[in-house]
């Protein structure tokens, strides 16, 4: 922490020295150490975006930009002041000045003129030109990206963690050219500016040495000539070295490699061109006046390089040799084997309902795939997997097919240009000009009616959805009602990590200790199967680690849980504290107590055939009832019945609740509205 703070502070002052050098006078030793500190920086730069991968792992170039033309700036006024009052530039200056110009003049100037139009017609100009194209393009294409990334999250191609990575990466990438686009021009000023200074630095040094050093003619212009080409060299040098790494960051396309691997791969990616240039350097040395030594060495060493470059070749496949390799796998047998793989969770749709799900078409159906899966984690405890969503131009137009684990779970028909008024007998839907259906979430009677037909359907007292919300309204229910298929061993791995964080040594102590990983996945699978939420997963962790060491079966482990989950069940089926319920007689709950039989470790009910069919009636006529009277009751049993019973009547009646005392709390209000005998 401490080094971080003097690091910062370190930085905010060197960025005001570098603004004070404008106004300060500054000896030629020290002039010398920030002129070379100045070509270190900027040969830093250039390294650095030569090796980053993407232009946006340099995402501080536009600043870095910017400070480095400040400082450079700063160095140049400093070095004129240095060298119109003193005659002296420093010794680096000086060296630079008197290797290039070399007792003329001329040829110095003429260089450093060469240099400055290099950088501002070539580099610097390209990379403007680049950079504004390159932000220009960026914003356009923001939005399309941003749907993009949400159709791919609503599909369940990407998860919810990817996409925000994903849009915090276009949000960077567009920054980042916007940055660039407006320093680019620093850059270009700064060379403008270079040769301001150098004709200031050469005809107010000129004049200077003559009027108040007393200078001759000749001395005062071979002094300041010298100085003043050197001074702009040392500056330009650097500069030209920051302009193009400008233009290397600038012009890298999308990839994930280094700019010289990149090179390396796609230049050396074609060794019968080397053996080409090779021919042509022979030629040019054998039928030219050029000595022939020259470009036969040359020749030699590109037909060495693609000599290597053909062993290596053999070596390793290519990309393409790969794919074909691969695409004729898939017609052996074993390459079969991957076409079988699917998705846990997959909606198929007719190429009528595009309207519905397509959000170019204006359809909604993806987002609420993403409502519906936070929804299920809220009220279940696990999150869904991701859902994959597919046009099946096999299926009818309206129709859609919901499958878990490559199996059909649930269909439907919606018609996207219809409402569904949910209670319309047929007689009805005749008359509001619709189609006779059933709700297909819970198989009442209902009707697709035209929209204009709304107002009379709502005054008669129905409820009317549109078609997206039965869409997503059914496949809610599908998800929640095939829950337990979906958690899986690395789902339920991914939720003992997650309490993990929190309670470690409850984890630790149960898992493997204790329970196996099957074990504790089959208890909560147990709980989903029968709408039980595994929200509060301590709760059912710590009651497995206290009832692990009596017994490892899942189906008696289970019951433990369920009453320790006591206050959910009741808050579940009893929200207001009243619970309308059909229990067994007296007599009936003894004989089941009597037919009760252990298989498998679980009890099981072995009742005659006869007595199952009466309990199937019965309990058949009591729902109906209950149903007239708009009630919608469990089954309650005996704690010791209560599986076992379950089981049995789940294959009648699979949407009914089965409880037992235990499960309750004390304050529940229990209202019988039937009596099941046998």
């Amino acid at each position: 922490m401490v080094f971080a703070e003097l690091r910062g502070i370190g930085f905010y002052l060197a960025v005001l020295g570098a603004v004070l050098l404008m106004v300060v006078p500054v000896p030629p030793p020290v002039l010398d150490v920030l002129v070379l500190f100045n070509f270190s920086l900027a040969i830093t730069v250039l390294l650095v975006a030569m090796q980053v991968e993407r232009p946006l792992f340099f995402s501080s170039f536009p600043t870095v930009l910017l400070l480095a033309t400040l400082f450079r700036l700063a160095v140049n006024i400093a070095t004129t002041r240095s060298i119109l009052a003193r005659m002296n530039g420093g010794t680096v200056i000086h060296t630079f000045g008197d290797f290039v110009v070399g007792g003329e003049p001329v040829v110095g100037f003429i260089v450093f003129l060469i240099l400055v139009l290099v950088q501002y017609l070539v580099i610097t100009k390209g990379a403007e030109r680049v950079a504004e194209v390159a932000a220009r393009f960026t914003l356009d294409a923001l939005p399309g990206k941003q749907m993009s990334i949400d159709a791919d999250l609503s599909s369940g191609l990407i998860g919810e963690e990817e996409a925000r990575r994903r849009r915090r990466e276009l949000q960077r990438e567009a920054d980042f050219y916007g940055a660039m686009d407006g320093a680019s021009k620093f850059v270009r000023g700064e060379a403008i500016a270079a040769l301001v200074i150098l004709f200031i630095n050469v005809l107010g040094g000129f004049l200077i040495g003559m009027l108040v050093h007393g200078k001759t003619f000749q001395e005062s212009l071979h002094i300041y000539t010298v100085l003043s080409v050197g001074e702009g060299l040392v500056q330009q040098i650097p500069a030209l070295f920051v302009s193009a790494a400008t233009g290397i960051l600038l012009t890298r396309s999308a990839g994930d490699a280094r700019l010289d691997a990149v090179l390396a791969r796609e230049f050396l990616a074609f060794p019968r061109n080397f053996y080409l240039v090779a021919l042509i350097l022979l030629a040019l040395g054998l039928f030219t006046p050029i000595p022939f030594v020259l470009p036969a060495a040359l020749a030699f060493l590109f037909f060495a390089v693609a000599r290597r470059m053909e062993r290596r070749t053999r070596e390793e496949a290519t990309p393409q040799e790969v794919e074909e390799k691969q695409e004729r796998a898939l017609w052996t047998p074993e390459g079969t084997l991957e076409v079988l793989t699917y998705d846990p969770v997959e909606f198929e749709f007719g190429y009528g309902l595009v309207p519905l799900v397509d959000p170019k078409h204006g359809g909604d159906f993806l987002e609420r795939i993403l409502l519906i899966r936070r929804q299920l984690a809220l009220e279940l405890g696990f999150v869904v997997p991701t859902v994959r969503v597919r046009d099946n131009l096999a299926l009818p137009q309206n129709r859609y097919v919901v499958k878990i684990h490559g199996g059909r779970v649930g269909e439907g028909e919606v018609y996207p240009d219809r409402l569904l008024a949910v209670g319309v007998g047929e007689a009805e839907a005749r008359e509001l000009g619709g189609l006779a259906t059933k709700d297909p979430t819970f198989g009442l009677p209902a009707a697709w009616i035209p929209p204009e037909a709304r107002s009379a359907a709502e005054d008669r007292g129905y409820t009317v959805v549109d078609a997206s919300t039965v869409l997503a309204t059914h496949f809610t229910e599908i998800l929640r009602r095939h829950a337990h298929e979906l958690l899986g061993r690395e789902e339920t791995r991914a939720l003992l990590d997650h309490v993990k964080k929190t309670h470690p040594t409850l984890v630790q102590d149960l898992v493997p200790g204790t329970l196996t990983l099957t074990e504790v996945q089959k208890v909560l699978r147990n709980l989903l199967k029968e709408g039980i939420p595994i929200r509060n997963l301590v709760t059912v962790l710590e009651v497995l680690t206290e009832y692990a060491p009596r017994t490892k079966n899942p189906d008696e482990l289970t019951e433990h849980v369920r009453q320790a989950l006591a206050r959910v069940i009741t808050e579940r089926y009893a929200p207001e504290g009243e619970l309308k319920v059909i229990h067994f007689a007296a007599e009936a709950e003894e004989r089941l107590l009597g037919a009760l039989r252990a298989r498998d470790g679980s009890p099981t009910l072995l009742l005659p055939p006869e007595d199952v069919e009466r309990l199937y009636r019965s309990l058949g006529d009591a729902l109906r009832r209950s149903e007239a009277l708009g009630v919608r009751p469990v089954l309650l049993t005996s704690p010791a019945v209560r599986r076992a019973v379950r089981e049995l009547v789940e294959r009648v009646f699979p949407d009914l609740p089965v409880l037992s005392y235990a499960e309750l709390l004390p304050d529940v209000r229990v209202e019988g509205v039937s009596v099941i005998a046998i």
